[in-house]
């Protein structure tokens, strides 16, 4: 199979990446670089830097390719707050761009990464994906904007299309910017160097953190599963853990006890996040297979920015 992978740099589009080139396949990847690292590519990949809303030079990349993964994208909610504009730009006309391309160059499917947060706050759990959305975020606008746009013209000009909405992903080579950084990361960077850990509201708000190897798995179903035409599918551990409850196995990882700082005055974010795996299970035969403790672990073992005092 050859294969692009837009936002290829970043943390999941680089595991997919390395993962299918090392499986034989033909992989290219486009990153303009603003949170991506092409270090973290295995030299087999086709690197090309890049911005999405480039199509002359995503025509050149899309010549012969059978499926586009779509991962290009700003993900930090709280940035989306300032910069609503920059939001709509990167995800959405980004999105509009890769579509058009793909439609000039003849490719068949697209695999878009969306996220969990286009849920908002509902009122039951787990998170099944006939429930009308309710992004609370420009972050999560965008998302549900770029599946809508995926799925219409996808119909309009006969492109298969797949929306993955991809709850918490975590693992090894997560990013950690100084600002908004994903909480496994910074909690475990926190424990293990004696900072405080900041927990806004009162850390009973519940998370589906999901190991970033099961989303690569998914990912890879998603792009020769049969009728899944027009689907969006959650991608999920299928488990709710709340902030204290992470905190907790963090501790036990790192063989410490921590007494996280709670920050009321600002709020956590909606109270529930549980995806249901129903579809997942039934379109693309997903199992999570790595569990939060064992995924802690592996981070521990595998990257060296988390190595534990010995």
């Amino acid at each position: 199979m050859r294969v692009l992978v837009t936002g290829g740099a970043g943390f999941i589009g680089s595991a997919l990446a390395n993962h299918l080139v090392r499986a034989g396949h033909e992989v290219r990847v486009i990153d303009n670089l603003t949170a991506g690292d092409p270090d973290r590519l295995d030299p087999a990949v086709l690197f090309t830097r890049g911005d999405v809303a480039d199509i002359p030079k995503l025509w050149t990349l899309l010549q012969d390719v059978s499926c586009v993964y779509h991962l290009a994208a700003r993900v930090s909610v709280p940035q989306s707050m300032k910069y609503p504009r920059d939001y709509n730009h990167v995800n959405v006309g980004g999105t509009v761009s890769v579509m058009e391309a793909m439609r000039d160059a003849g490719v068949e499917r697209v695999v878009l990464a969306s996220s969990g947060a286009v849920y908002g706050n509902q009122m039951e759990n787990p998170l099944v994906e006939e429930m009308t959305p309710d992004p609370d975020s420009p972050y999560a606008v965008s998302k549900f904007a770029a599946e809508t746009y995926v799925r219409t013209i996808g119909t309009l000009w006969g492109i298969e299309t797949v929306s993955l909405r991809i709850f918490n992903a975590y693992g090894p080579g997560q990013q950690l910017p100084a600002s908004h950084a994903p909480v496994v990361p910074r909690f475990l960077k926190a424990a293990l160097s004696n900072a405080s850990l900041v927990v806004f509201g009162d850390g009973n708000q519940t998370r589906d953190f999901v190991y970033i190897d099961d989303v690569v798995d998914a990912l890879i179903a998603a792009a020769a599963a049969p009728d899944v035409d027009r689907q969006v599918i959650n991608v999920g551990s299928g488990t709710g853990t709340s902030i204290n409850g992470l905190i907790a196995a963090i501790g036990e990882t790192v063989g410490k006890h921590l007494e996280p700082i709670y920050n009321q005055g600002q709020s956590g974010g909606v109270g529930r996040m549980c995806a249901d795996l129903t579809r997942a299970r039934s379109l693309l035969g997903f199992k999570p297979q790595t569990g939060l403790m064992e995924g802690l672990q592996r981070i521990i073992e595998e990257d060296s920015r988390f190595t534990l005092e010995v």
